[in-house]
């Protein structure tokens, strides 16, 4: 799943399009917003967007050196990471859009105080 961070004075959607061309080589088209994972332990927001491929070509980077075209059943199971298949799933399933998704939330609640 190519992912990455959003540079200074770009929009979320243009990263989204950056960060798949760079990581696969595939232009596309960002077509829906589906939701946000929040990580909460590691201060991190994952955006989650829908494209459609409009051009460019499957190549391998640094960041991706094995990519490929899979049905989507078989593409889901290639997922292991513990939240990328359930993110993977939202974004398919319209009726879950937006998702709000927070997890390795700290076992005590954060007051504000230091």
């Amino acid at each position: 799943m190519p992912g990455g961070q959003v540079e200074q004075g770009e929009s979320a959607k243009a990263a989204a399009v950056r960060e798949v061309r760079e990581e696969t080589g595939l232009h596309i088209e960002v077509t829906a917003f589906c939701g946000v994972f929040q990580n909460v332990e590691r201060e991190l927001c994952n955006l989650l967007f829908l494209g459609k491929h409009i051009g460019g070509t499957l190549t391998a980077s640094l960041e991706s050196p094995e990519l490929g075209w899979f049905p989507m059943p078989a593409a889901l199971e290639l997922l292991t990471h513990p939240t990328f298949r359930q993110r993977v799933e939202m974004c398919l399933d319209a009726s879950t859009w937006p998702f709000f998704v927070d997890y390795n939330l700290p076992s005590q609640p954060h007051t504000g105080e230091a």
